[in-house]
């Protein structure tokens, strides 16, 4: 087993959630796309609040497609994309 399945396997157990609601491959191409698109700091806020969205109802796919296609054209393209929270980010 993989330390990613462990962790999620761990997490879900933990939260008392089933490891069938998990996509990680989708939630990680979500992560990988705010955190290169927009800003690296982003990438964990955009998956929260993706998984708000999923929890709330809406399906896991069409909602990441939402969100990266949001990504795809925010404008800068990853120019914030350092290491830190940018100013952008900390000013919200």
């Amino acid at each position: 087993m993989s330390t990613m399945s462990e962790w999620i396997g761990a997490v879900c157990a933990e939260l008392g959630i089933s490891e069938a609601v998990v996509d990680e491959r989708e939630v990680l191409a979500v992560a990988r796309d705010a955190a290169h698109r927009v800003a690296r700091p982003l990438a964990p806020v955009t998956t929260f609040l993706l998984g708000v969205a999923v929890g709330s109802g809406q399906p896991l796919g069409p909602a990441a497609e939402r969100v990266r296609a949001l990504a795809e054209g925010w404008p800068g393209g990853g120019a914030g994309q350092g290491g830190g929270a940018g100013q952008d980010v900390a000013d919200r």
